[in-house]
């Protein structure tokens, strides 16, 4: 019996995606690894993301691309507002000194993630090819952070890829208790303000679970994503009033 999963293709700079239907499968060594190599340009980017493809790999690795079947993902309507979490976003809300900024300081916010290790991982994923990479995406204005400024510091973050409005989940930190919530709480009133239904999480952790993402197929991510392809983008400026999307009473 054949064991051995099957050839990864290996990409030239430019060169399109495989099908996704032709990412390694639950039994291969790699769930979801669909192709190494290509680069990390922005038109690259964008038409790997229009696709449901993503890269991530580790320091010493080839570029490797990925489109795991089922998909993670947080429906906007669907998060999971903690009664804790409720109380430090009142908090935070009324504080003159606690802000929400969008955009202000996007590459402190990626080098910071860079050092954060993904849930169950050791290490960074977040390597210095793919910093320089998402920060070029972000001039393009397609990457964003969402910051959490306490007392005239940055202390905690995430950065998000978006098309159109579909929006695509990065990585997240926090340097002080609940920093990273606070802005992921904050990306959640934006998309809800803006009709954004769903935030791509690309892989399952329980943290992320906790907070009402679930698993869908990929096929039913791919029809979604292709509807916010089609919508025009919102202006990535948060407002107080946005708060109002889960902070009613």
């Amino acid at each position: 019996m054949n064991t051995q999963p099957p050839p990864l293709p290996w990409l030239a700079p430019g060169q399109e995606f495989p099908n996704v239907e032709k990412a390694w499968g639950p039994h291969d060594p790699a769930p979801g690894l669909l192709a190494a190599g290509g680069a990390l340009t922005v038109e690259t980017l964008c038409r790997a993301y229009s696709q449901g493809v993503f890269p991530w790999f580790s320091e010493g690795q080839p570029t490797l691309w990925w489109s795991p079947d089922p998909r993670m993902v947080l429906e906007v309507d669907h998060f999971r507002l903690h009664p804790s979490l409720k109380k430090t976003l009142h908090r935070f809300r009324t504080s003159a000194q606690c802000e929400i900024r969008i955009d202000s300081s996007f590459e402190l916010v990626i080098q910071a993630c860079s050092s954060s290790p993904r849930e169950g991982q050791s290490g960074t994923w977040i390597v210095p090819e793919m910093v320089a990479a998402y920060a070029q995406l972000h001039r393009a204005g397609l990457a964003h952070s969402v910051e959490t400024w306490i007392n005239g510091q940055l202390e905690g973050g995430l950065y998000c890829v978006a098309l159109g409005k579909a929006v695509f989940g990065e990585s997240m930190f926090s340097r002080s208790t609940d920093a990273s919530k606070i802005a992921l709480a904050a990306l959640v009133c934006f998309c809800r303000h803006h009709g954004i239904v769903q935030i791509d999480c690309q892989q399952n952790t329980r943290h992320l679970a906790s907070l009402g993402a679930h698993e869908m197929t990929r096929q039913q991510f791919l029809n979604q994503v292709a509807k916010g392809l089609h919508e025009a983008a919102p202006a990535w400026k948060f407002e107080p009033a946005f708060w109002e999307e889960l902070l009613v009473n």
